[in-house]
């Protein structure tokens, strides 16, 4: 038999494009969407998880104290700010680390055991330490995705599912639910967890995964920060692969758009590992039309575009992971596959990456916008999960006629397998086996539409979903009302007050999502305990 010997590597580290200057209140008080201005008491770097669990029982013992863990800031509604209360910067805490552990093969004729791996108490050691399964990464809540497949790829291994942009928190996107094309195949990254350390809102560090405070680890995955805030979370993963081979293919109509991506993503992993959508207003502007798919930079020749198409098109991303030596084999397989789909003939367009630069391709993007100064604008984002039974309907309505002339930024669209999804987290998505994730990622430029018309036509969008019975759900949730909170998670809302009651019964945590407020949570449990009885 083979024994198995644990090789641990720690990497202690600050996130990527992080300065040593420290996060200050006026920073605090802002996000990436640039709509809600949220000016903390103050902002603090605790050293260590044990510093945050003090931090939240001092605002336990404080009247109206509130605390958001922020992550990069990425988020589009204040959902990480606290108005007079305390930000607590997780990127920049030193004791920030990621620790990956790989499993080596030694013959052994005699046995076949599991070593412990030696930690000191602080780096999590203890009896959760003892392998049972395959390598994994260790990530600080603070650490940012980027930096984990820097790590990781060292060592020939990755996460298996991704979000699209990588210069995210881990505790941020897990508080959410981190969506990416690979996600059709291992769903989201909230389904790719192993074990979180979590410091609740009554102070405690607890350790948490299926088998152990199992209840607690399903409402911190996608529970909106309002449980408790995320220290440490340990992601499985696998070998890496070298390259990725990165599609566009191009269609006119929606009902063979539709049929193609959602018969992609059937498919078994030998054919593809990523595929994602893209609505495109039929227009030659180089940023937002059809001009802005070859990646090459160069315009599509117009008359490839048959006449009878409407006022957007639709683009289907797919990649192929492969290493080399597999090159032959994989164009092969990749050709079988266009020859049974049906975008427009000539309208495909291929480019090839390095497996890091194709996760990473965001992030160019980033570094363009910040050269012409129109990164840190605002973003009055919606996204969307829609009922596959309903994503025609939302088509026509939306992007045929609202959003046609484009947002001035990507317009995502695919389809999502709802087998995927931990059924048991906080999230909460529609209940059909295939759903549709829909991204209007705006952005407000100068001399382009105004912040304030792109969130009417944001609210129009969700009133005329709601007038023509799409029964959508908002991914990033951001409602005004407690009715819209509860109609949001719908028979799921006992559990996620009761979680509320049981973690966090004061509100202290994330008050940006707007969801409790410190006496109506009071107010709550007393009502439950009042019903119990």
């Amino acid at each position: 038999m083979g024994k198995v010997k644990l090789k641990s590597r720690e990497v202690a580290r600050k996130s990527s494009d992080q300065d040593s200057k420290s996060l200050n209140s006026q920073d605090a008080a802002r996000d990436f969407g640039g709509l809600i201005h949220s000016p903390p008491r103050c902002v603090v770097c605790p050293t260590s998880s044990d510093g945050i669990s003090s931090l939240v029982r001092v605002a336990n013992a404080t009247a109206k104290l509130t605390i958001a863990a922020r992550g990069n800031g990425h988020s589009v509604h204040g959902q990480a700010q606290a108005l007079n209360g305390i930000v607590i910067d997780m990127p920049r805490m030193p004791t920030n680390a990621i620790r990956i552990v790989n499993p080596i093969q030694h013959h052994d004729h005699h046995q076949d055991h599991r070593e412990e791996i030696h930690q000191s108490k602080d780096h999590g050691g203890g009896d959760d330490d003892l392998f049972c399964g395959g390598p994994f990464v260790e990530a600080s809540g603070g650490a940012l995705w980027i930096d984990v497949l820097r790590e990781t790829l060292k060592c020939g291994l990755a996460p298996r599912t991704w979000t699209d942009y990588l210069y995210l928190s881990v505790g941020g996107t897990l508080s959410n639910a981190g969506v990416s094309g690979q996600a059709f195949r291992h769903g989201p990254q909230i389904s790719n967890v192993l074990q979180l350390q979590v410091v609740t809102g009554n102070g405690d560090t607890v350790t948490c995964s299926a088998t152990r405070n199992s209840d607690l680890f399903y409402a911190v995955l996608g529970g909106l920060g309002q449980f408790g805030i995320i220290t440490k979370a340990r992601i499985p993963l696998e070998e890496a692969p070298e390259r990725a081979r990165y599609k566009r293919l191009v269609y006119t109509d929606f009902g063979a758009f539709q049929k193609d991506i959602e018969r992609l993503i059937s498919l078994n992993e030998d054919v593809v590992n990523y595929v994602e959508g893209i609505v495109i207003p039929s227009c030659d502007d180089p940023y937002q039309g059809y001009n802005s798919v070859p990646f090459d930079g160069e315009a599509i020749d117009p008359s490839l575009i048959p006449d009878s198409s409407g006022p957007v098109l639709y683009c289907i991303e797919i990649a192929k992971y492969y290493n080399h030596g597999q090159e032959a084999l994989m164009e092969d397989r990749l050709e079988t596959l266009l020859g049974s789909l049906s975008f427009v003939p000539g309208l495909t367009f291929t480019t090839d990456l390095t497996y890091f630069d194709f996760l990473n391709r965001v992030h160019g993007v980033e570094e363009v916008l910040r050269k012409i100064k129109q990164w840190d604008v605002p973003h009055p984002w919606l996204a969307l999960f829609v009922p596959k039974s309903k994503i025609s309907k939302f088509n026509d309505i939306v992007f045929r006629d609202m959003v046609c002339k484009g947002v001035n930024g990507p317009m995502l669209i695919y389809p999502l397998n709802r087998s995927k999804w931990e059924t048991r987290s906080s999230v909460v998505v529609p209940d059909e086996s295939i759903f549709y994730i829909v991204c209007l990622l705006r952005y407000v430029v100068e001399g382009g539409q105004p912040l304030e018309a792109h969130v009417q036509q944001n609210e129009e969008i969700m009133r005329r979903c709601e007038i023509n019975g799409l029964n959508v759900k908002q991914y990033f949730p951001h409602y005004h009302s407690d009715a819209e909170w509860k109609q949001h998670f719908g028979d799921s809302w006992g559990k996620f007050l009761a979680n509320k009651i049981k973690y966090d019964p004061n509100a202290i945590l994330s008050p940006g999502q707007r969801i409790f407020a410190r006496d109506k949570v009071a107010v709550a449990a007393a009502k439950q305990a009042a019903d119990q009885r």
